[in-house]
């Protein structure tokens, strides 16, 4: 666990590369009483900034990649959508975070999902990897994640974060570094275990620095450290005024085949594209009607609404 000020220091100084998984020291020639009065003042100034959000569970490194994807988050480019990831988070990640909680992993993981995703249930890769924890069918399949022609698991947010936790505690298990379980998820194991074994280091910063790693997992983990600091102090970094979404919250219910995610939305008077999300694995928008029945997620309060609905869709059918 970090201090509020060791956190923050990375604002007001740019460290070189770090070789461990660890913060940078405070230059001695930095005055620390200096530093104390910025973040006090800049404190008083972000009324909107939590303390509690800014203690870190993951190792932090602040160096040039970091800095630079920090940099590419502020810019009028990059800001756009982080924005809307930041809008996003509010409602995902007390809800991925809860899951990595009970697991016993640092709940900071969960910025993965940020970084692979933006939180997007139906996201989809280059590598046609899916959903928001970005699984390819193969690795979906040994950790539980079922895939047919009318239902992808990956895209279900609870059900891949769970999938998620087995994968990250088994690399967690054979890496023994969370930057490393990062890079792994990244690039794959396979790949990593052969740099580490030819390289002969486990240290992330080093393997970058002999270019060993793929461009694209170079980047992986600066880009992760990045979004944590960025969403941790929001204010501090030029993202004001955002439109927090509610917490994700629902109820499950049973609904028989045929069960149509868009005729029950606008029966519960939610938009189709809010339904089809909580229940984004029926990436085809319905339960087929040769499946007998099947769980569904719906808003919170609104299962009573649902169990009529399917009720009086049954006696419809059955008249036809």
């Amino acid at each position: 666990m970090r201090t509020l000020l060791a956190v923050l220091l990375p604002i007001f100084i740019c460290a070189s590369p770090a070789s461990a998984e660890t913060s940078k020291a405070v230059p001695a020639a930095l005055p620390i009483q200096t530093l104390k009065e910025k973040l006090k003042s800049l404190t008083v100034r972000s009324t909107h900034v939590q303390s509690d959000n800014l203690i870190f569970d993951l190792p932090v490194t602040y160096n040039k990649k970091v800095s630079k994807w920090i940099a590419h988050y502020q810019s009028p480019r990059g800001s756009k959508w982080f924005r809307e990831w930041l809008q996003r988070s509010y409602k995902y990640m007390p809800f991925i975070q809860k899951e990595l909680k009970q697991a016993g992993l640092p709940l900071d993981l969960a910025y993965m999902v940020m970084i692979e995703s933006g939180f997007a249930p139906n996201a989809i890769s280059h590598a046609d990897a899916v959903g928001p924890w970005q699984f390819i069918e193969a690795t979906g399949t040994r950790y539980g994640l079922n895939k047919n022609w009318w239902l992808d698991e990956r895209r279900d947010l609870k059900k891949s974060t769970l999938a998620a936790i087995r994968y990250l505690k088994d690399l967690h298990s054979e890496f023994g570094s969370w930057y490393l379980v990062a890079a792994s998820y990244n690039m794959g194991e396979n790949g990593l275990r052969n740099r580490i074994k030819k390289y002969g280091t486990k240290d992330y910063w080093t393997l970058i620095k002999l270019n060993a790693l793929p461009l694209e997992t170079q980047e992986y983990v600066p880009k992760i450290l990045a979004a944590m600091l960025v969403a941790k102090a929001p204010n501090l970094y030029g993202f004001r005024g955002l439109e927090k979404m509610d917490p994700l919250e629902y109820e499950i219910v049973l609904a028989p085949g045929g069960t149509d995610l868009g005729p029950l939305a606008d029966h519960l008077g939610v938009t189709r594209k809010s339904l089809k999300d909580l229940n984004a694995e029926l990436y085809l928008g319905y339960i087929p009607r040769q499946v007998d029945k099947h769980y569904i997620r719906v808003p919170k309060g609104a299962g009573s609404l649902v169990s009529t609905y399917v009720h009086e869709n049954n006696r419809k059918v059955a008249l036809e």
